[in-house]
Parts: C-alpha cells; structure tokens; sequence
C-alpha cells in the first residue's frame, strides 16, 4: 500500500481523464491520495472529488504565489469537512520575488503573514500543515519554530535543507519525484539522516514526474517509482518502504479517524 500525500487532482490538466488516473492510482496500490490547497478557485473540485471517491482527501490553504487570493473566512467554510485533513500548501517561495527591492520587501513580508496567518488556523482546528519552502529555508525555519503548533504537519517536496531536519520533531518530510532526479545529489545524500519514521511519499502531481517519465504529466500512481528509489538508497525493500511511509502517513493526517 502507498500513499501519496501530495497530489494535484484538481489542477486542469486532470479534467478530462481524472477517473482512469485514480483507477491506475489503485492499481498501483495507492490506497490514499492527498489534494492540497493552492489556489483557492480549485477548493470546490478537490472537495467534489473527495466525495466522490473514499481514497481521496483535501487540505485548505493558500500556495504563496497565490497570498493576492487569501481568505480565512473562505477556507473556514471547508476546513471542518470530513475529508479535510490539513491547512496548506501554505509557506514561502522566494524562487520568483519583484526585483524591484521594494516590492521585493514588500512581497516577502506579505508571504509571512498569509503564512503565518495559515499555521494560526491550523492550530485553531488541529489540523497538521503542509509546507511550501522554495529558496526561504531560514525564514521558513525560524516562523515555524515560532509558530507551529504541536501538531507539526509535512514539509512538502524536502529541498534536503540540513537546516530544516531540526523540525523532525513535530514535521515529516515529503519525498517526490525529485529522489530520482540525475542532478539530486543533496538530497540523496541527506535522505539517510531523516528518521525513517518521518517520511512520506508525494507525487506533486502533474509537477515533478520521476524517471523514467520525466517530462510527461505525474500521477499518483508514479509513487512507486520514489519508493523503488528510496528503497535503494536506504538499503531497504519496496514492501518496508511502502509499510512504513505508509503508517507514517496514516499518522501524520489521522487518517484511523477519517476512514
């Protein structure tokens, strides 16, 4: 069994085939999948698609490319669905700031309180968070030491930061497509330092597709080509790392509450 806690279902380049992509998904073995918040627009398809289908959950949250669309009283209308499991993507991405240094500032500073304000809300309902951090590892770092709650959540996408594996207290680390990537060195060489028991597996699907199908659209059931990579590199079979980035999984989002 997998679980990719990270997949854009709701993105636009699924609408036509989103039913034969989550019937491969089960026929690879993914028992779970995890559509995160990004631009709210997409909310009511992730919501529609949790109903629809028992293997399906979504988060609320706002990506950082999106802080011009935030809106707590919005998400607050979906945040205690069934299917909710988290707040985010929310984070910081410093990968395409103004270069005009005072919207720059302006910019970085309007990013940290849309992100600030989304870890707030997931400790007013208990939700974990799943985290965005492009470029912005010490700011990232210092807010959610500042901010998170006890309930922690994931660090979606690992960018194999040393500085963020100090949080692997109260956060997972997201492992995608990039594991398999020729020019990963970093985060092949760090994988080995996560707690095996804070790691989960993530597609970030249509983004990122693992080889060997870099280049096409990624779907969920391409977990199975991280596992295969993770396992090889940590010495382990695909069953445990299937078992246990599973189990992790089912803890981080509660998952034994929600069916």
């Amino acid at each position: 069994m997998i679980i990719d806690t990270h997949t854009h279902l709701d993105h636009k380049m699924f609408y036509e085939d989103v039913d034969e992509v989550i019937a491969r998904a089960k026929e690879a073995g993914v028992v779970k999948m995890v559509i995160p918040g990004a631009d709210p627009a997409d909310l009511p398809r992730a919501v529609e698609l949790s109903e629809k289908y028992e293997e399906i959950f979504f988060a609320v949250g706002v990506h950082p490319y999106d802080i011009d669309k935030y809106d707590k009283e919005y998400l607050k209308k979906y945040i205690t669905h069934p299917k909710c499991v988290a707040v985010g993507e929310c984070g910081l991405d410093y990968y395409r700031l103004p270069k005009e240094p005072t919207a720059k500032e302006e910019n970085i500073k309007k990013q940290k309180e849309v992100f600030i304000d989304q870890i707030t809300l997931a400790k007013e309902f208990d939700l974990p968070l799943i985290v965005h951090i492009r470029e912005a590892s010490q700011d990232a770092h210092d807010l959610l030491h500042a901010h998170a709650g006890k309930r922690g959540g994931v660090l979606h996408c690992y960018n194999a930061s040393p500085l963020l594996l100090d949080l692997k207290e109260r956060f997972y680390y997201g492992i995608g497509g990039v594991l398999t990537f020729k020019n990963a060195k970093k985060l092949v060489e760090i994988i080995p330092k996560i707690p095996f028991d804070r790691i989960v597996l993530e597609t970030d699907a249509p983004y990122l597709t693992p080889h060997p199908f870099r280049g096409k659209r990624n779907e969920p059931a391409y977990t199975k080509f991280v596992a295969q990579k993770l396992a090889e590199i940590l010495g382990k079979s695909y069953e445990e790392i299937c078992d246990i980035t599973t189990k992790n999984a089912m803890r981080l989002f509660d998952f034994a509450d929600k069916g």
